[in-house]
């Protein structure tokens, strides 16, 4: 995601529905076309509310009565290894602990800091230079514990330094670690970036804090990942406004060893070369897939109007366009979900210097269960009060989904529950009828909801206010983690 450009389900046949966990999550995301195109519906867990945080005694989310929240984590809180908390808080996922203790969720959270180079707010101190990917590097990742039955913070600590712009990312095969992608292109005095790293889920408190480059996964504005149980990498990116964007697939030669080398491939739409997937989709209609190769994954960073990008190597291919690629979510069988921020018929009055008009959102399904298999829009926003610029996104344990909203577009939507924000962000989800609905609000500011990700026992849900991107721990806007706890069981999520 990017906060560079704030202001510039359903319908599953049954067929599709099957690709999700078990049969309740079949009925959870199972719906008419009719539905996928209506406005807001009301959420089965009522309407939110402003409530305070238990932490502090905050007003900073309106949830669901029955629900409660603690913060945890804020930007330029003190870490227990002795570290400020960095800006910019982003994706994330949520870990069985090492440990085994099952009270505790270890998390792992990236921090999109676009600082100039050797001005980030985690920037690599003396001593750790020479063990970093690049010592001007400002970003990368912490790593926290949070006690779930306590409903505190055990302990927080950077895991990653020496990336930039981390952005979103995805959980590695079998859950041992973290992949995290720079959402850049940038070239730092001859150090590239652009890449994908990984960062060990066991990696702890006192452990170096470096990582190399996944280059084999390709070099280009990462933004989400999502891994199927045949240790395939789907790949989402987002180019900024006025670029296509693609949809990849990194295949490995060793499924547990990204770094061994694969092939990384784009979608593309079989009997449509250059697809446009912006706009004109039908809502429910399965387009059949195959996948273009990428003969040079490591590229000498064009953006992706130029020749020799990833992007442009798929498209003279026949790849598909995508407007601004987003969140990406496996749901632990045969299907990805992922969305576009700015994809969609209804428009949001933003125009891209391509000419092409935004929308206000997409959510896709990617099927693998067929040669190459199927793509399937299941949802699109009919306006800012039903969605507004979709971004992280998860596929919840109760088979929904969860929206994070990070409002890009310049329609100037407020919400009742803080009517004095201009530019309102929301947790949107999915009911058992296949609308969206409201779930939480930034009661806080106008930064984006990001990272959210559910404790491996399905309990709790933890979510990041973003805050700012630039600047300094001092001057940032107000971000922090946010565990919430409540009845999950009356609804999808």
């Amino acid at each position: 995601m990017s906060t560079l450009d704030r202001r510039t389900f359903l319908r599953n046949g049954t067929t599709a529905g099957v690709g999700l966990i078990g049969a309740g999550a079949v009925q959870a995301l199972t719906a008419r076309t009719a539905l996928a195109k209506k406005g807001p519906q009301a959420s089965p867990y009522g309407p939110v509310v402003p409530m305070r945080d238990r932490t502090t005694g905050r007003q900073i989310l309106a949830l669901p009565r029955g629900f409660k929240y603690a913060t945890f984590g804020a930007i330029g809180s003190t870490m227990s290894d002795g570290n400020r908390t960095p800006l910019a808080l982003d994706g994330m996922a949520a870990f069985a602990h090492p440990s085994g203790d099952k009270k505790l969720t270890r998390l792992i959270r990236n921090h999109e800091d676009r600082n100039a180079k050797n001005t980030g707010s985690n920037r690599p101190t003396l001593a750790e230079a020479a063990t970093v990917y690049d010592p001007q590097a400002g970003a990368g990742t912490s790593t926290l514990d949070f006690d779930t039955v306590k409903m505190d913070l055990v302990q927080d600590f950077i895991s990653l330094k020496g990336t930039i712009v981390n952005c979103a990312g995805g959980q590695s095969l079998g859950q041992t670690g973290w992949l995290t992608g720079e959402e850049t292109v940038q070239t730092y005095d001859g150090v590239k970036h652009g890449y994908a790293f990984f960062v060990p889920v066991d990696r702890d408190l006192g452990d170096g804090v470096g990582g190399q480059p996944i280059v084999p996964m390709g070099r280009f504005a990462h933004e989400a990942a999502a891994v199927d149980g045949a240790g395939i990498v789907y790949q989402t990116e987002d180019a900024g406004t006025g670029r296509g964007s693609g949809f990849y697939r990194y295949i490995p030669t060793a499924p547990t060893d990204l770094f061994a080398g694969g092939r990384l491939e784009m979608l593309a739409v079989v009997g449509q070369d250059n697809a446009d997937l912006r706009e004109g989709q039908v809502v429910g209609d399965a387009l059949p897939v195959r996948w273009v190769p990428i003969a040079t994954p490591d590229t000498d960073g064009q953006n992706n109007d130029t020749a020799g990008s990833v992007y442009q190597q798929g498209f003279v291919l026949g790849g598909a366009k995508f407007n601004r690629l987003e969140g990406c979510w496996a749901d632990g069988r045969n299907s990805i979900f992922f969305c576009s921020t700015s994809g969609g018929d209804v428009k949001n009055g933003d125009v891209n210097s391509d000419g092409y008009k935004e929308g206000f959102g997409q959510v896709w399904q990617y099927r693998t269960d067929n040669m190459g298999g199927t793509l399937t829009l299941v949802y699109e926003s009919t306006g800012s009060e039903a969605l507004d610029s979709p971004d992280n996104l998860l596929v919840t344990p109760r088979g929904g989904i969860i929206l994070c909203e990070d409002d890009a577009s310049s329609d100037s939507d407020t919400n009742p529950a803080n009517p004095t924000i201009e530019d309102v962000n929301r947790l949107i989800g999915f009911s058992r009828s296949g609308g969206a609905f409201e779930f939480a609000v930034n009661i806080l500011n106008d930064a984006e909801l990001a990272g959210a990700t559910f404790s491996p026992d399905g309990k709790v849900l933890f979510v990041n206010i973003f805050g700012s991107s630039r600047g300094t721990v001092d001057e940032s806007d107000e971000g922090m983690t946010i565990a919430i706890r409540g009845p999950w069981a009356k609804g999808p999520l």
